[in-house]
């Protein structure tokens, strides 16, 4: 049994493409998760390589350096818990790693600002953000609707921190013509 770990992994659709790469390589997934494919054996060096290329063409990429893997692992579970907003509402997002990873935040924090030159907060804010530009963009529910999916205290607080990230309201991004929006696996 080998634990590979794959960066750019943000979506369900992103574990079925990496999951018939792995067949197609002849290798046996016991489990995929964001971030991370358990396959039954050993890869050869061979399949590795070829692995690596194929998951290159695709957008992903294998991560061998472990620090990478631990970082690229934090983002995974905010990318989770982001998306799944109900999964673990009452708890901060710092014990919510903690318990997600089994290590100490302050370590968790530390190589994380280390390798991506932004704290992990930072960068929980700015999923949130793109999370809450996608939900308005979908037009379907009200700014309190989204506000209360997203856990924030209350409409106003998502609205405060909306417009220091993006620089405008949500109302005016709503408005906007051509709403910008980032992928959640490049912020």
């Amino acid at each position: 049994m080998s634990k590979l770990y794959i960066k750019n992994m943000v979506c369900d659709r992103c574990r079925m493409a990496v999951g018939q790469t792995l067949e197609q390589l002849g290798l046996h997934p016991l489990r995929i998760d964001l971030g991370e494919a358990v396959v039954e054996e050993e890869p050869s060096p061979d399949q590795l390589a070829a692995l690596g290329d194929k998951l290159e063409r695709l957008g992903f990429r294998l991560l061998d350096d472990r620090r990478q893997q631990t970082v690229d692992l934090i983002k995974s579970a905010l990318i989770r818990r982001v998306l799944n907003p109900g999964v673990h509402p009452a708890a901060a997002f710092s014990d919510y790693l903690v318990q997600e990873l089994h290590q100490d935040y302050s370590a968790l924090s530390k190589l994380f600002s280390e390798m991506e030159g932004k704290s992990i907060e930072r960068y929980y804010i700015g999923l949130r953000i793109e999370r809450v530009k996608e939900l308005i963009s979908y037009g379907e529910l009200t700014l309190t609707q989204i506000a209360l999916r997203m856990n924030y205290s209350s409409v106003a607080y998502l609205s405060s921190q909306f417009k220091s990230v993006t620089g405008m309201t949500p109302s005016q991004y709503k408005a906007e013509e051509g709403r910008r929006r980032t992928a959640l696996d490049k912020l």
